[in-house]
């Protein structure tokens, strides 16, 4: 692919590089790049791909830009709050350099989607929050051969590898089965320090651009750990598991159901409503409002959430303190348990049921939808 006079003058600094120069160049143009995920770790990936010159961006992403998201998902501003994000995305790539073309896939990526997506790039870069999309991109990965530039975050910590090479390790190699369902809080649950997707996607934008170029030593058979609180990078070598059933032994030939393998909630739902008895937030305020005092209200979400927003009546005692304090609770009185969106609740809520706790609700939604059903003076966050 030759190059316009016009990108000669806007890749000047690369052309200029002897391990890129105009081949190095063109190849940039001809690549074919998939990003999964258009928010935190997307954002960096897409903006530095698209100024480097790489020819076609594919994005996959179904949500729409929340004001929350401004923190850290750079490629998103106040203007598009309410916007689809590949649409805010498609605009602000357009604006970094209109010589990239744009394709954009508006669903979530699933089993029935993930192989006819990915077979039309050269590399993927999973900027995804949840494992049951991480497990989805690797063996799609894996079984058409595409390398996968993987990173994760939470809180201020980050991880980068890439994944299914020829001779490298892929994801479940390191991770060979997901953590329990719910011990591990997800981004908006346990929060993020904003700058550190910024950090971790740039990582892997310059992995991806490594891989198109041919040039340097990527991150596979690597795992790379980022400490932002110390400032500190740690890299742990990873090496291929002969018993991987992905890459190791190849008994995975199709893509599962990695929901269910994950043990992960399905579309809006938190719990399985057969386990968890529920009370909605417009029944709670209904019994609140008759000043119903048999009620005992526990918030298990933790101090600085707490600050942010509360129920009036209710007390605190963050989810890993429930153990401990099952104690100084009454069997014989109602409780409700709540947190940010119904999922710790729940959690919660079982882990009392099974203890002898007949009479305890999980407050459906939680917070959120307190807010948004009762309350709209309670901050959403």
């Amino acid at each position: 692919m030759t190059l316009t006079r016009d990108e000669i003058e806007r890749y000047a600094r690369h052309l200029i590089l002897p391990d890129v120069g105009v081949e190095g160049q063109q190849r940039l143009k001809a690549a074919r790049v998939l990003i999964v995920g258009a928010g935190g770790l997307g954002s960096p990936v897409a903006l530095y791909l698209a100024a480097a010159g790489v020819g076609t961006l594919g994005l996959v992403d179904f949500d729409n830009v929340d004001v929350s998201n401004l923190q850290r998902q750079i490629l998103h501003g106040t203007k598009d709050v309410g916007r689809s994000k590949l649409e805010s995305a498609r605009a602000r790539l357009r604006d970094v350099n209109p010589h990239v073309r744009i394709e954009m896939h508006d669903a979530r990526l699933t089993s029935a989607n993930a192989l006819d997506i990915i077979a039309g790039y050269d590399i993927v870069v999973d900027g995804t929050d949840n494992f049951a999309t991480r497990y989805l991109t690797n063996d799609a990965c894996v079984l058409l051969g595409k390398p996968n530039v993987y990173g994760s975050i939470f809180r201020f910590e980050g991880q980068a590898s890439v994944f299914s090479l020829d001779d490298g390790p892929c994801y479940r190699c390191l991770f060979p089965e997901p953590p329990p369902p719910g011990s591990v809080p997800s981004c908006a649950e346990g929060g993020v320090l904003g700058v550190l997707p910024g950090i971790v996607g740039t990582i892997q934008a310059t992995e991806a651009i490594k891989l198109i170029l041919g040039i340097g030593d990527t991150l596979a058979g690597r795992l790379l750990l980022i400490d932002a609180l110390s400032m500190q990078f740690r890299t742990m070598t990873l090496r291929k598991d002969p018993a991987c059933p992905a890459c190791g032994t190849r008994t995975i030939t199709e893509l599962i159901d990695y929901d269910e393998f994950c043990g992960a909630p399905r579309g809006d739902a938190v719990h399985d409503a057969d386990d968890v008895a529920e009370i909605t937030p417009r029944q709670l305020a209904e019994r609140l409002a008759r000043a119903d005092d048999t009620l005992d209200l526990i918030d298990v979400r933790e101090p600085g959430e707490w600050a942010i927003a509360r129920i009036d009546g209710a007390r605190l005692i963050p989810l890993a303190q429930i153990p401990a304090s099952l104690a100084s609770l009454d069997k014989a009185r109602e409780i409700v348990v709540m947190c940010r969106s119904g999922v710790r609740s729940a959690n919660a809520v079982r882990f009392m049921q099974r203890e002898g706790f007949a009479r305890v609700r999980n407050l459906t939604g939680g917070i959120l939808r307190w807010s948004a059903d009762v309350d709209p003076r309670v901050p959403r966050y």
